[in-house]
């Protein structure tokens, strides 16, 4: 069996691929920028509409611990159920390639035109893949099904990188108003600690990406702290219109 190659055995100026964590960077900048988003929200609307620092303190405090649960409980029960069906997918293929060889076999050969093989290069492959049962389906689930085993994620782990992701991006929000009374001081200090959470989220990204940092961050700047504003005035109006 050929040994996987290691850092040491790539060639000078090859750049890597990011790896084992590529399959969960969807949870992890969504769950810390939602973390810094919707809580900073919650929490501009609720000093809009007049809650003093221990009511705001306590509503951040509530919204972060149920943020925190309704995306880990959320990103398992998606991540499960988007496994459970393409278990369900791959058994199937097992069962056509059994009974339905010719067909699924004719199925490769247009999958593999459509990629760019041609000619006699396309019959030969076809027939080299059709010869491995393994290999049949290992190209069925990815070429049919887009279904890769490294590509695959755990249901726990999705879990765990949203809910404890989320939490860490609503602390910023929280946190000023269990140490500061004013209202309005504790929330531009939250408004400056989660701009700095999502200037830097905004450029960690594009680590990744090849993208802008600079642009990343202003884009992602731009976009939260522009809803704390709504919000703030939302909370206003709120107070305004209603709680009066």
């Amino acid at each position: 069996m050929a040994e996987s190659r290691t850092q040491d055995d790539l060639p000078p100026g090859y750049q890597p691929h990011i790896g084992a964590t590529r399959q969960y960077m969807r949870d992890i900048i969504l769950g810390v920028n939602d973390g810094l988003v919707s809580t900073f929200l919650l929490v501009s609307a609720v000093v809009g509409g007049g809650l003093d620092s221990t009511d705001v303190l306590l509503t951040g405090i509530a919204g972060a611990i149920a943020g925190m649960i309704s995306m880990s409980v959320g990103e398992y029960i998606a991540t499960k159920s988007q496994e459970e069906v393409f278990e369900a997918e791959i058994a199937l293929e097992k069962e056509h390639l059994i009974h339905f060889r010719q067909h699924e076999k004719d199925q490769l050969h247009d999958m593999l035109s459509d990629v760019g093989l041609e000619g006699d290069d396309l019959d030969q492959v076809v027939e080299i893949i059709d010869a491995n049962d393994t290999a049949m389906l290992g190209m069925h689930a990815a070429l049919e099904f887009g279904i890769v085993d490294t590509e695959r994620r755990s249901p726990i782990a999705a879990a765990i990188f949203s809910g404890l992701l989320f939490l860490a991006g609503a602390l910023p929000s929280v946190v000023p108003f269990a140490f500061i009374s004013d209202t309005g001081t504790a929330l531009l200090v939250a408004g400056i600690l989660s701009g700095i959470g999502l200037v830097i989220v905004g450029a960690v990204k594009t680590m990744h990406t090849g993208k802008s940092p600079v642009l990343s961050a202003l884009e992602n700047l731009a976009l939260g702290l522009g809803g704390g504003v709504l919000a703030y005035f939302v909370g206003r109006a709120f107070d305004s219109l209603i709680a009066r």
